[in-house]
């Protein structure tokens, strides 16, 4: 059905269908209540194949959202993006061999040339580099394995994405998009947040072929609620002399970033696989935008139907983080 407030403002009968069309795409996707056909609704996407894509080895996050993505036994495949030079795939399969998921595929992705955000010196070992390429055969594989929607989540540049969207449009309809990325009202008005502004032309692409992504905004994501510090009651636990192999390896890479770059890192990331998840910690509502050249985002009604996160529990999700992490083997108690 289209809102009261959306008929008033003169829409075309065409406009007014491709209206309906999507608000029935979106029930039929998300599980919406009020479907227009008024039937039950839709199943949930748990148990669905589940595909991290992350430029892990730069900010933290990206990791902790690994540790807590690998206790999903969903987990099918993970590609990275923004690499250095296939150091990032090999991090994450060093992290996730720690973790006991050796069975999961990691598949080096995009190149971008970027080399400033790089906190996984020396910890790499160079026979862990070598990780195969080849983005879009991967998920293709992954989407033949099943058949029924493939949940991805992507927690980096939108690259690899776009390349799949673009060398099999068949897919677009298999994936179900959560991304961390874009921001309304971010906080340098001259510039995209950083995700977008990393490949502008792929979150467009992102925005605009993706049926009904979920944008997990900065606007959200960024504060100081979800952050772990320096020092913090995690950061010790993780870096204790008796911590296991993999808690020690997200403690050294912790380490770089807060010598390099920051005393905290927020994390965005584990916030982003939670809504993925459909977690009932981020809120979201429907809107449509548009993605410009710089990779700023802005909503508008001639735009692209996307939901767009608007809250979030930080509370209730510092709680999963938390538990996630203990689950693992790092020792109870609180940021």
């Amino acid at each position: 059905m289209v809102p009261n407030d959306e008929l008033d403002q003169g829409l075309s009968g065409a406009e007014l269908n491709r209206e309906r069309e999507d608000l029935v795409a979106l029930a039929e996707r998300f599980g919406l209540p009020q479907t227009v056909s008024g039937g039950p609704f839709p199943p949930s996407q748990a148990g669905e194949p589940l595909i991290v894509d992350t430029d892990a080895g730069g900010d933290p996050d990206d990791a902790i959202a690994i540790v807590l993505a690998a206790q999903e036994p969903t987990l099918a495949l993970v590609t990275t993006v923004d690499e250095l030079g296939g150091r990032r795939a090999g991090f994450v399969r060093l992290l996730l061999d720690l973790l006991g998921r050796k069975e999961v595929p990691v598949v080096a992705g995009a190149d971008l040339g970027n080399t400033r955000l790089d906190c996984i010196a020396g910890l790499v070992p160079e026979s862990a580099t070598a990780q195969p390429g080849g983005v879009a055969d991967a998920v293709a594989r992954v989407c033949a394995g099943s058949d029924g929607l493939v949940r991805w989540v992507g927690i980096g540049p939108a690259t690899n994405l776009a390349e799949v969207l673009t060398a099999r449009p068949d897919l677009a309809e298999r994936l179900v998009v959560t991304q961390k990325g874009g921001a309304v009202n971010y906080r340098d008005p001259e510039r995209a947040e950083h995700n977008f502004r990393m490949d502008p032309v792929a979150a467009a692409t992102l925005v605009g072929t993706a049926r009904i992504p979920k944008l997990v905004l900065s606007d959200t994501t960024f504060t100081p609620e979800i952050e772990i510090r320096r020092g913090s009651t995690l950061h010790r636990r993780l870096s204790r002399s008796d911590a296991l192999p993999w808690a020690k390896l997200v403690a050294a890479h912790l380490d770089q970033w807060f010598e390099h770059f920051h005393p905290s890192t927020i994390q965005h990331d584990a916030l982003t696989l939670a809504a993925a998840l459909q977690l009932p910690f981020v809120g979201l509502a429907r809107e449509r935008v548009l993605v410009d050249a710089a990779g700023r985002l802005t909503v508008n009604p001639t735009g692209h139907l996307v939901r767009l996160s608007v809250t979030a529990d930080y509370p209730a999700f510092l709680g999963w983080l938390d538990r996630g992490l203990e689950a693992v083997g790092t020792p109870g108690g609180s940021r």
